[in-house]
């Protein structure tokens, strides 16, 4: 086969960059350092300080820098693993539940997770917004979408208080035939941004759960991590983890 246009296109300055300075992060600086000014770097580097900006952006992204208003650009902390993997086949909010929930409202679900569950375009679900934290630092948000036939003993005067563990408590009561997971690269919108202390459009992990109850999917769950802090691993299993940089665990079998 001839060679593509693709294949003559040269790699961008700053990526080859980004390359290099990675080394020298690994090599030369220990986690928390400052690096040092842009000019400075520029200069050892022998590039222009508009290429040397995209190649630290991009470094940003995928969390081996961090930028800090008043400090300068320093050296990121090591990663912590976040387990994403099925919870003993358990619905969401089980003991072992490592999610914080922060509120519940009556909402139409998007298309694509209406389509999911078998709903109108304008019917409203029970939609539960939970945060999951690690080292005092949120790295996921999720909307855990539950239409109301799938909790039909839910009580209609329920107060705001008490929606939230109405809506957990009568999913359990229902038996889980089993779930699965998609993963996909999506942009941050604004409210998941704003709880995840991110830009909206930054780049996000997006992980799709589907629960299936009596043959039909019952709730769907879609959980936003930081892609700038995570990466995915798949056991045997297919159970999957989200592991941070320098450590990595399997999920155990479901």
């Amino acid at each position: 086969m001839g060679t593509t246009q693709l294949e003559k296109v040269p790699e961008p300055k700053y990526w080859h960059l980004k390359t290099v300075l990675m080394d020298a992060l690994d090599s030369e600086f220990e986690v928390g350092e400052i690096l040092p000014n842009e000019r400075e770097l520029a200069s050892r580097f022998g590039v222009a300080r508009a290429t040397l900006r995209q190649a630290l952006e991009q470094l940003e992204l995928e969390g081996r820098l961090q930028r800090r208003r008043g400090v300068g650009t320093t050296v990121a902390p090591p990663r912590v693993g976040v387990f994403v993997g099925p919870t003993s086949g358990s619905w969401p909010g089980a003991a072992d539940d490592a999610w914080l929930t922060v509120g519940c409202v009556e909402a139409a679900a998007p298309a694509a997770v209406a389509h999911m569950l078998g709903t109108g375009a304008d019917e409203p679900v029970h939609t539960v917004r939970r945060i999951r934290s690690m080292g005092g630092q949120s790295v996921a948000t999720e909307l855990l979408y539950v239409p109301g036939a799938s909790v039909p003993g839910l009580p209609s005067d329920l107060t705001p208080t008490d929606h939230v563990p109405a809506v957990l408590r009568e999913l359990h009561t229902l038996g889980l035939d089993g779930e699965d997971r998609a993963v996909e690269l999506g942009s941050a919108r604004a409210e998941d941004a704003k709880q995840l202390d991110r830009l909206p459009g930054a780049p996000v992990l997006v992980v799709t759960t589907r629960y299936v109850s009596g043959g039909r999917v019952t709730a769907v769950a879609v959980a936003t991590y930081r892609a700038d802090t995570c990466r995915l691993t798949f056991g045997d299993s297919g159970a999957m983890e989200i592991t941070h940089q320098g450590q990595e665990r399997h999920a155990a079998a479901s």
